[in-house]
């Protein structure tokens, strides 16, 4: 049917389904985190004549026992007997331990310990690559983000672009009702809206056309995929991604009667740009028999559905 693009079902056509005005002669649209738990500090006790060095080491002690369960900041230090004598701050020797003499198998080493970054180095990564807040990077690691492998609006609007001129064969097929056809998401559709996958063959293609732009970028889930217009708006509103401004990339959504519901639609294309406050510009299938790049009236648009593209 001339101009339009409502649920067609393959081999079936719904009761509900009336045929709308054609929209001009010239075109011909077939129907349609939590904190760690502190481990115990072990602290070697130095005496002297049979005294626990005084209050002010249990109070370095404590401070640092308490610095070493903090969730930023730098590595804490592991209190060793020869850091408490020297906090001690005076004694025989003015201050001056010799507690290393004593401590079997001579001076210990300063050892610092390493918190758990929550599943460790290498669990400690998002699903991005990004490191884990608490992390400790090595030496020489580099903190550049995973790349954003998404496409940008103007790569989907060359794509689109480079399409037109494409026809329908004689039987009223082209490669996108193919690519359509064999294609898992065209069993989905058929036990939705019943039918038959075959029916993809001749039906209306223009919402094939904009779903092989997003299969043919790796971009299915943000630019969907449907045979049916008004299924295909009520996905992008449904993940609130629906609005009224034409943005070059968008998923422009029509009704030749220019009825606002999303039930109108009869039609859909990809925004190339905007002309001004009343026209459009848009790449469409399945008008006139081929892709073609068309103006549009805003009062012929029912609303459009936003792709997050790369910026």
């Amino acid at each position: 049917m001339p101009g339009a693009h409502r649920k067609k079902s393959p081999g079936k056509k719904s009761p509900a389904e009336k045929p709308p005005a054609e929209p001009s002669p010239a075109e011909n649209q077939k129907p349609s985190g939590r904190h760690r738990k502190p481990g115990r500090l072990t602290l070697t006790w130095r005496t002297t004549g049979g005294v626990i060095v005084g209050a002010a080491v249990l109070g370095t002690a404590a401070a640092t026992a308490q610095a070493s369960v903090l969730p930023f900041g730098s590595v804490p230090t592991q209190v060793t007997a020869a850091d408490l004598d020297g906090a001690k701050g005076g004694g025989e020797r003015g201050g001056t331990s010799s507690s290393k003499d004593k401590v079997k198998g001579g001076p210990k080493k300063e050892s610092r310990a390493t918190p758990k970054d929550g599943g460790g180095r290498d669990g400690g990564k998002g699903e991005d690559g990004e490191r884990s807040g608490n992390e400790r990077p090595e030496s020489g690691d580099s903190e550049k983000p995973a790349e954003d492998t998404r496409p940008t609006a103007e790569r989907a609007i060359e794509l689109a672009r480079s399409q037109v001129g494409i026809k329908e064969d004689g039987n009223g097929e082209t490669k996108f009702n193919k690519w359509y056809t064999e294609s898992s998401r065209a069993k989905e559709t058929v036990a939705r809206d019943g039918g038959s996958v075959g029916g993809y063959e001749a039906a209306a293609w223009c919402d094939m056309f904009i779903s092989w732009i997003g299969d043919q970028l790796g971009f299915t889930d943000q630019i969907g995929s449907d045979a049916w217009t008004i299924a295909h708006a009520k996905w992008f509103r449904d993940q609130g991604r629906w609005g009224t401004e034409p943005k070059p990339g968008a998923i422009v959504f029509y009704s030749w009667r220019g009825g606002k519901s999303l039930d109108d639609i009869v039609h859909i294309g990809i925004v190339t740009k905007k002309i001004n406050d009343s026209t459009i510009e848009a790449v469409e299938g399945n008008t006139d028999k081929a892709v073609r790049v068309r103006e549009r009236p805003t009062r012929s648009i029912v609303g459009y559905g936003y792709p997050e593209y790369r910026s």
